[in-house]
């Protein structure tokens, strides 16, 4: 039926009717679909969570016996997103999980694009090499696996070590840019000693002819120790922004933005009795409480709020573009991951305070 500009087809089975005419050419009416494409704000389909590290971590545990760190590759316990479950996602964009590796146990060797953090939650002394520079690790280290580098875990210590990991596996694949490589032996050769790189790079200098070889930082491991001295200091020289109290970024030395590419990390302090002041953002947020203890309290869609308890070792998760504030039952420190690097770079980014 030819149509004059103006008329609208009134009949709804003329437009069912039409539907099915350009099915079979694999076609479809965006008129059906606009608002969900391009809705006026963000709609994240994950949820706010807590993972009670004290409830999970027998699980962490029991999965040292099951099966070798060989076998596994990596012996993982993935936190997904109750609103997400299946999908291997933490956020609605990033991937996350618990790691453990026992005494005497190597995680072989293996390269691939996707990068990768470890922030250190449990136990002391085991290592990680990262293209032929070894760290050994303490909880609340933030480890950096850059994209396409060799890496092997190790643990030489008499206890068993956890970690949390975070990927950038979703926005990999959303490029179809997967790849990966296993080293031909458990451990790729260690070349340089260990501390090497933060003392080229982690005293505000570098090497006069150093060039670039990752988007990444080169500093690969920032100290719990130094982050942690950091926002004290800030606490002892001023009063908290009303939104963020005494929050710093982790930074990559050669031009001052996010050490990681697609994965931005934070850490801040929050003094007790401090609450902060709403605020939401475009990127999911990811928080690991490593000191103190208090609640988030995140507002849903729907005006509904829901109430995030942490204590240390807790993992909790705060979706995209819902506001919340945090409330500190004592003096705190949160250390804090998002899709907020890589948002940026596309010019994507967004926050609006209350």
């Amino acid at each position: 039926m030819e149509m004059n500009s103006g008329e609208v087809v009134r009949n709804a089975q003329e437009r069912k009717d039409f539907y099915a005419k350009i099915d079979p050419h694999n076609l479809a009416p965006l008129w059906e679909v606009l608002k969900g494409l391009i809705p006026s704000e963000p709609k994240p389909k994950a949820a706010p969570h807590v993972w009670d590290y004290q409830q999970v971590r027998k699980f962490v545990h029991e999965s040292g016996g099951l099966l070798t760190a060989k076998e596994a590759e990596r012996r993982v316990l993935v936190l997904e997103n109750p609103a997400l479950r299946g999908q291997s996602l933490i956020t609605d964009v990033l991937y996350g999980g618990l790691q453990i590796i026992m005494p005497g146990e190597v995680a072989p060797a293996h390269r691939h694009t996707q990068s990768a953090l470890r922030f250190i939650i449990e136990g002391k002394g085991a290592y990680t090499a990262v293209h032929g520079e070894k760290t050994l690790m303490s909880p609340g280290d933030f480890v950096i696996t850059p994209a396409w580098t060799w890496h092997d875990h190790g643990n030489d210590s008499p206890d068993p070590m956890v970690w949390l990991d975070v990927l950038d596996i979703n926005i990999v694949a959303l490029f179809h840019g997967q790849f990966r490589e296993e080293w031909e032996e458990e451990r790729f050769p260690v070349s340089r000693p260990e501390g090497d790189a933060l003392a080229r790079y982690g005293a505000s200098m570098m090497p006069i002819e150093y060039k670039p070889t990752s988007a990444a930082s080169p500093i690969f491991n920032y100290p719990y120790e130094r982050s942690r001295e950091a926002m004290y200091r800030m606490h002892r020289a001023g009063d908290p922004d009303p939104h963020f109290g005494h929050k710093l970024r982790y930074i990559n030395p050669v031009h001052g933005g996010w050490a990681m590419p697609t994965i931005a990390t934070t850490m801040q302090m929050l003094p007790k009795g401090f609450n902060t002041q709403p605020v939401q953002s475009t990127d999911g947020l990811g928080f690991v409480c490593t000191e103190g203890g208090g609640e988030t309290r995140v507002t849903l869609p729907d005006g509904k709020e829901v109430t995030l308890p942490w204590k240390p070792q807790d993992v909790f998760i705060v979706p995209g573009w819902l506001k919340h504030t945090h409330h500190a039952a004592q003096d705190s420190v949160l250390f804090g991951f998002s899709d907020r690097s890589a948002q940026e770079k596309l010019g994507l980014f967004r926050e609006k305070k209350h």
